[in-house]
């Protein structure tokens, strides 16, 4: 064994100590193995998981607003909750008035109103949520059909009863989507004809886009809907509205909000009977969210890897405890302090190097779990790259002092040690 070692050949002799405990290694490096892929998997499956959320509400429609009822508010002089709101307050005249008034501030307007009904063809039948709505609910909810096409304004003005039917109701009636389009659908007790089918949305349970039902307003008020009427017209579930852009979107909120004020007369905030909400402050408190439990996560596992780096320092001691003898014998045939500091040091680093990749790639292998529960994992380069420095620096700063400790050992009494 030589004194003085260039740095190929302490690396050599760190790679050889470490593989001659290599279960004691192993569990000196587990800390940080642990830490880096909790940082890899739940990154990647917490990014995965928002941009499911983001596309999932992006598709249902971009820069959206939604203008529904408050069936019940807190107000009055003990905050009480006020009662005798009607059960829906939002009309079709208010859909008209903000289409009429509004027009050049939105790109697209729907109306809808829906509830749950028994759907049957022949004799099979499932449960599903029909909607009634215009045909611009195509383009503002992003729902055009696979097979067939959306019913036209001409459907509306004429009540047709036509259907566009959601890729479960299609599947669970007729077995296949290309077998239902121009096929009868009774929903409830009226008969429509299938004239498309949607996509599947990859989504599943009765509120589903793939249990919808898709029919011409005016018919669906005439034979089933249950709606009252509302200062002189027909209530609706709700108003969605496309802007014309995500920049204006923040101003055309106000002013669907100060024309339907002056429609409802409800000029004082705490008495409004409807609400509006803005898909862009759903995406931006959802980033906020996923935000804080990524720092979250990343201080969970920031402790993993401060314990993991507690443990190498530990077993690094042990280690210049055991070789006090051999780091004697190297002093006596010639090397110098640094050397020996850089010997412990060197291991001490690929340890927690080693670790790290190890922890990458187990991190990479949970992450892919995440598909089980219907999440697909987002990899990106950041919170990789982050997590290998990290490992590598956990080593280098637990490491330095076992490593000085050992630089600092007397020869004369380093070969005497037994």
């Amino acid at each position: 064994m030589g004194g003085g070692l260039g740095f190929g050949g302490i690396l050599q002799i760190a790679w050889r100590a470490i593989l001659g405990n290599p279960l004691r290694s192993a569990l000196t490096a587990l800390g940080v193995i642990i830490g880096v892929a909790a940082v890899i998997a739940l990154t990647a499956l917490g990014t995965g998981s928002t941009k499911g959320v983001t596309d999932n509400l992006e598709n249902l429609g971009t820069n959206l607003l939604t203008v529904s009822s408050q069936r019940a508010r807190f107000g009055g002089a003990g905050g009480g909750l006020v009662r005798g709101a009607p059960s829906s307050s939002v009309t079709l005249a208010d859909a008209q008035a903000i289409q009429t008034q509004l027009g050049s501030e939105i790109a697209g307007l729907a109306p809808t109103d829906g509830r749950g009904v028994q759907a049957k063809a022949g004799s099979t039948n499932t449960q599903a949520q029909v909607q009634g709505t215009w045909p611009s609910y195509e383009t503002v909810r992003n729902a055009t059909p696979e097979l067939g096409e959306f019913f036209t304004q001409a459907d509306v003005d004429g009540r047709k009863r036509v259907a566009v039917i959601g890729y479960q109701v299609a599947q669970d009636l007729y077995g296949d989507s290309q077998s239902a389009l121009g096929q009868p659908i009774r929903l409830d007790t009226t008969t429509f004809t299938v004239v498309g089918v949607m996509p599947d949305k990859g989504a599943t349970g009765f509120q589903s886009p793939n249990a919808q039902v898709y029919v011409p307003l005016s018919t669906y008020q005439q034979r089933l809907g249950r709606g009252t009427a509302v200062r002189g017209s027909r209530t609706v579930g709700n108003i969605y509205i496309q802007g014309a852009s995500q920049q204006g979107l923040t101003q055309l909120q106000q002013d669907v909000t100060d024309l339907l004020a002056r429609l409802h007369d409800t000029p004082d905030p705490s008495s409004y009977d409807f609400t509006i909400q803005n898909q862009a402050d759903a995406l931006a408190s959802l980033n906020a969210t996923t935000t804080t439990l990524t720092l979250l996560v990343g201080a969970i596992a920031g402790i993993s890897l401060l314990v993991g780096g507690i443990g190498i320092m530990n077993i690094m001691l042990v280690s210049v405890t055991e070789r006090t003898r051999e780091i004697g014998v190297r002093k006596a045939l010639g090397a110098r302090p640094g050397d020996i500091l850089t010997q412990f040091l060197v291991e001490a680093f690929v340890l927690s190097v080693g670790g790290g990749v190890l922890g990458i790639l187990l991190g990479f292998g949970l992450a892919f779990l995440g598909r089980l529960a219907n999440i697909t994992p987002v990899f990106t380069v950041t919170p990789v790259l982050a997590a290998f420095v990290f490992s590598a620096l956990v080593g280098i700063f637990f490491g330095y002092y076992p490593a000085a400790r050992a630089a600092r050992l007397d020869p004369v009494e380093s070969l005497r040690y037994e």
